[in-house]
């Protein structure tokens, strides 16, 4: 056998999701959509009159996909869980499926860096790049929204800095949650892919 028919069976059994796996994103999935279904009203009621404090609730889109991927370690179960999160809470978000859309542009956040890598290194610091692009890129797109134009330029500055503090942290907790979960057994006994078992591809302490 050559070693590109040897090589074939692992690179698509990196995208092979076992019956363990998909459990785990469903049950990840609808525990994201029990979080996030009152964190959306509530930064839905504080958006007219505080709206840094609904925009320092930002992170928490990108917490159930940051435990997905630090736990599983397997490609595209961030945007996965994302999905599952938002389908969730369509009957309780007043926008519909609108919130499965909102969803996933969060979690893609996530998923982009490993996509970088083509998914073969697990680092820690690849959950905080997505956080950081997603913290600075958010409220780029809310410029308008927010009427952060009429904002003096302080202002602004702490607008920045809160939703980039609420994705780091939020993405920190997920690293937290997911550690711990694996710690207890969970990711232990989930099959991994080839490149998750690898030493690089490690959690780091």
């Amino acid at each position: 056998m050559s070693g590109t028919d040897a090589g074939a069976p692992r690179s698509r059994g990196r995208f092979r999701f076992p019956t363990a796996i998909l459990l785990t994103c469903a049950a990840l999935g609808v525990a994201g959509g029990l979080l996030l279904a009152p964190a959306n009203w509530i930064s839905t009621i504080l958006f007219p009159g505080l709206p840094f404090v609904s925009v320092a609730l930002a992170g928490l889109w990108l917490l159930p996909s940051v435990i997905a991927l630090r736990l599983l370690r397997r490609p595209l179960v961030g945007l996965l869980v994302g999905l599952l999160a938002g389908l969730v809470i369509v009957p309780f978000s007043g926008y519909g499926f609108g919130s499965v859309a909102t969803n996933l542009w969060w979690a893609a956040f996530t998923e982009l860096p490993f996509l970088f890598v083509i998914w073969r290194y697990w680092g820690t610091w690849l959950h905080y790049v997505g956080a950081v692009v997603v913290g600075v890129v958010y409220p780029l797109l809310a410029w308008a929204s927010f009427n952060l134009e009429t904002m003096p330029v302080g202002v602004r500055i702490a607008f920045f800095a809160i939703t980039l503090a609420s994705c780091v942290g939020a993405t920190a907790l997920g690293i937290l949650i997911a550690d711990r979960l694996r710690r207890a057994g969970v990711g232990g006994r989930l099959p991994q892919p080839r490149s998750a078992r690898t030493p690089a591809a490690k959690p780091e302490a």
